[in-house]
């Protein structure tokens, strides 16, 4: 059954569109001030498969399917991809519900049914009339379709390729990898996955890998002495990954600079994907240039030909270390992606209230006073979780600036005066 001919059979009360979502996991604003484009965000974020990339990616088809539905209706900037001939008087918020829920459903097949019953009880409660409604409706159900048919076969759940550096019948660990496809993934925004690759990582006999090294050896183990409490708490923090760990800031200036409609779809697009051109970015360089863990790398320093690293055949990390090589950090380019877009598209200015919670650290909030403290949290939290080095986050959170940048000078910038009909 077609999503707008769902419309006539609402009847029951309208509940609130973000219970997936607790108030300590989305923040205050979010939840006091949210519009349907964030709504259905959150509702992606609580869908979102793993792992996190593989969830990004769903956030921005869903998020460029809001936008396409609502900016054909408004014209307010260039088209992504789609730019229909809305119906005489589409109603814009359910062109965007019906967007998301579309795109929800061809994603997330299983839970198909759910996502339409929502949007039906959100069409049903529209103020505006069930012609209004339903064009709407329409709307957003074909741009979700031609999107998620443009990126249907892009690779990035294809099964893990990736073959172990061995010999033969040599033991390796064999656990699966992960995105090893996606240096492979056609950017949503980039002109490839290698526009932004970095140069190599530090080289094994230079004071910069021996900085780097005796860095993450002494803070990054579980066992540190040197480690605070607090940068304990940061680093466990920061074990979230994925659109949880960075969404819920885009809803908190959305609610703070009280975006009209067309203006959160647009800003929640260009987020989500400059986030998601970011992991393809940071794992074509990973893939590229294979560059081995601290723990791989501290159980094995007598092999760097460094005489200022010192090898511990026990060392281990705060956690289990992500399955993907270390450099650059993936963490720090979608920080410095997230802190280009807000930025850019909303300004710096009065939004030193912005704070995230984290499931792996149960009851702390953090809180930043600009968003340059929040990327460096960010990249310290990996060093001292013993997952990354410096220069891999330094290189990461640049990855990200120039990523974001491209993608808002490029996609969907706003349109010109006479463009709307």
């Amino acid at each position: 059954m077609s999503i707008a001919r769902l419309v006539p059979m609402v009847r029951a009360s309208r509940r609130a569109l973000l219970t997936l979502f607790t108030v300590s996991q989305i923040g205050w604003a979010a939840i006091c001030n949210a519009d349907v484009v964030t709504d259905w965000d959150a509702k992606t974020i609580a869908a979102a498969s793993s792992p996190a990339p593989v969830g990004e990616r769903e956030a921005a088809i869903v998020n460029l399917a809001m936008f396409g539905a609502v900016n054909s209706i408004e014209r307010r900037y260039r088209p992504y991809l789609v730019q229909l001939d809305a119906p005489q008087g589409a109603d814009p918020e359910a062109a965007a519900a019906s967007a998301a829920a579309t795109a929800l459903a061809a994603l997330h097949p299983d839970a198909a049914a759910r996502f339409k019953s929502e949007l039906a009880e959100f069409l049903g409660h529209l103020r505006s009339n069930p012609q209004s409604v339903s064009g709407g409706a329409r709307l957003g159900e074909e741009v979700a379709s031609k999107l998620l048919q443009a990126r249907a076969n892009d690779g990035a759940i294809a099964a893990d390729p990736y073959r172990p550096n061995t010999r033969p019948g040599q033991y390796v660990p064999t656990a699966t990898m992960v995105a090893a496809t996606w240096p492979n993934v056609p950017p949503f925004a980039l002109a490839s996955a290698s526009q932004f690759r970095p140069g190599p990582p530090p080289a094994l006999t230079s004071r910069e890998w021996a900085a780097d090294y005796n860095e993450v050896k002494n803070l990054g183990s579980k066992a540190s002495t040197q480690r605070t409490a607090q940068q304990t708490e940061t680093a466990r923090f920061w074990l979230m990954t994925g659109p949880t760990a960075y969404h819920p800031l885009a809803w908190q200036v959305v609610a703070a600079r009280r975006m009209s409609l067309v203006d959160s779809a647009h800003f929640m697009a260009v987020f989500a994907v400059s986030l998601t051109d970011a992991y393809v970015a940071v794992f074509d360089a990973k893939y590229r240039y294979e560059f081995w863990r601290p723990i791989t790398a501290i159980r094995n320093a007598d092999l760097d030909g460094n005489a200022a690293t010192e090898i511990d055949a026990t060392w281990q990390p705060i956690d289990a270390t992500p399955m993907h090589p270390e450099y650059p950090c993936a963490h720090c380019i979608v920080s410095g992606a997230a802190q280009t877009v807000i930025e850019s598209l909303a300004g710096a200015e009065n939004l030193s209230g912005l704070s995230l919670t984290s499931p792996a650290a149960p009851g702390v909030t953090h809180r930043w006073s600009n968003l340059e403290d929040f990327t460096t949290e960010v990249a310290n939290a990996r060093v001292w979780a013993g997952f990354h080095y410096r220069t891999s986050t330094r290189v990461g959170t640049a990855m990200g600036h120039d990523v974001a940048k491209y993608v808002i000078s490029h996609v969907m910038q706003p349109a010109g005066p006479t463009t709307k009909p």
